[in-house]
């Protein structure tokens, strides 16, 4: 996983926090390939649990 990507991770774990300071970093450090790599693991972990769960 990119340094880019554990960024981003780290700034929703700070929305939480405090959210205003933290969508506000959320929103600077946003660019479209972060943005991408992000979704794609949401998108991965949900299917994963989903196969999972089947079982």
């Amino acid at each position: 996983m990119s340094d880019s990507a554990i960024g981003a991770a780290g700034d929703i774990a700070g929305a939480v926090a405090d959210p205003r300071r933290g969508l506000t970093r959320l929103r600077a450090a946003a660019t479209g390939r972060t943005v991408t790599i992000v979704a794609a693991g949401l998108v991965i972990g949900y299917l994963a649990a989903r196969l999972r769960r089947r079982r």
